[in-house]
């Protein structure tokens, strides 16, 4: 396998970065004090098109492999992971399964209306259904053309902006517990949205809680197939951890490079950090992490999507990342010293925003779960 990115990636990854740096980089600091979302940033990314990376021409966008997508939340993320949430949460929760189970008129309506600017919200997690996604209990009920939801959702980012929620609901009238997939305006009549919360990191990206009392869905807001919602869940959740494997390292590599500048320029004793062998000791060692991480990512983003091992492949890059991400963060800013518990210095932003790399789309205890189904079932295999 060739780990080296292609001649094309690079020129992505290089207009990516120059984008990251001019628009998220000096932003950063602001919306985290503020607690703003990066409206800025958010509209140079979509006239540039770059929230429909992997959407296809004939939609708006820039028909892009997923690797693409992963490399511009990289990116961002190096400088403010708020923003490369909100880009994740949209390229990868809500364009890929309507690119995938979406009608001819779904695909044009909402695909136009994201190249103008709307946003939209991946609706599944529950007050009483995180991890246990079968645990949802919104409720879907069929009346004449319509379908009525009933039903609470949590830590639902992009919340209060999105202009359209996949919104997961469990069909009352199967015996068996079945989910399916709703796409439903925020002008819905019933439903209602909270204060977004307040955050420990990603303070810039809003997260809120839905509220749906009796909201009339037409049966054409359906997406998909009718009773295939936890197939979409799962399968979209992949694509998600990705995401956010990326979202990972590009934290862990920002707090890295800031930290190597800091070392260089910060004196004690007479010289600077970055001489002293310890430090040089750490820094090599976050280093070698760091590459682990990227290469775990990348062979995630280009791993064949079919393949049985896709959901491990997915949960390995987010498991070591988000590890990764705390890891160096924490070293990081350890080498800062006093600096480092100041908010004038990055540092103490990224440890903070790093902490929930390891617990929205499937905490790490989730992902070892899921790469050890992986890896008896493959035993198992190889037994028979």
């Amino acid at each position: 396998m060739n780990f080296l990115l292609s001649k094309h990636h690079q020129l992505l990854q290089k207009e990516f970065s120059q984008f990251a740096q001019t628009y998220a980089a000096p932003l950063a600091a602001k919306i985290d004090a503020e607690e703003c979302f990066p409206t800025v940033t958010m509209d140079k990314l979509i006239a540039e098109q770059l929230m429909l990376l992997s959407i296809p021409r004939c939609y708006n966008g820039r028909a892009e492999e997923l690797l693409s997508s992963i490399l511009l939340i990289e990116e961002l993320a190096k400088h403010c992971a708020a923003t490369s949430i909100i880009v994740s949460t949209q390229s990868l929760l809500v364009c890929l399964p309507i690119l995938k189970y979406g009608s001819q008129e779904q695909k044009a309506q909402l695909f136009s209306a994201f190249s103008n600017g709307s946003l939209g919200a991946f609706a599944l997690t529950e007050p009483q259904a995180g991890t246990d996604v079968l645990a949802i209990e919104t409720t879907a009920e069929k009346k004449d053309d319509h379908y009525i939801l009933n039903g609470q959702k949590k830590f639902i980012t992009n919340a209060g902006i999105a202009d359209i929620y996949l919104v997961f609901a469990q069909t009352a009238a199967t015996p068996k517990k079945k989910l399916s997939v709703f796409l439903v305006p925020s002008d819905t009549v019933g439903l209602t949205v909270s204060e977004k919360v307040s955050k420990m990191g990603i303070r810039g990206s809003t997260t809120a809680s839905l509220t749906f009392e009796n909201c009339s869905i037409p049966q054409e807001n359906l997406l998909g197939t009718f009773d295939h919602g936890y197939k979409i869940a799962l399968e979209t959740l992949n694509f998600g951890r990705i995401g956010v494997a990326a979202q990972a390292l590009g934290i862990a590599e920002g707090a890295f490079d800031s930290t190597t500048v800091y070392v260089q320029q910060r004196e004690q004793f007479g010289q600077p950090l970055a001489n002293k062998q310890h430090i040089q000791f750490t820094l090599a060692e976050l280093q070698a992490e760091i590459e682990a991480a990227r290469l775990l990512v990348y062979q995630a983003a280009t791993f064949p999507t079919t393949d049985d091992h896709f959901s491990e492949k997915a949960s390995i890059a987010k498991l070591f990342a988000s590890k990764t991400a705390m890891s160096v963060t924490t070293k990081c800013l350890q080498l800062h010293g006093g600096n480092g518990y100041l908010k004038d210095f990055p540092i103490e932003r990224m440890m903070r925003d790093a902490k929930i790399t390891e617990i929205y789309e499937g905490t790490s205890e989730v992902q070892k779960m899921i790469i050890a189904h992986q890896l008896f079932q493959d035993a198992a295999d190889k037994m028979k």
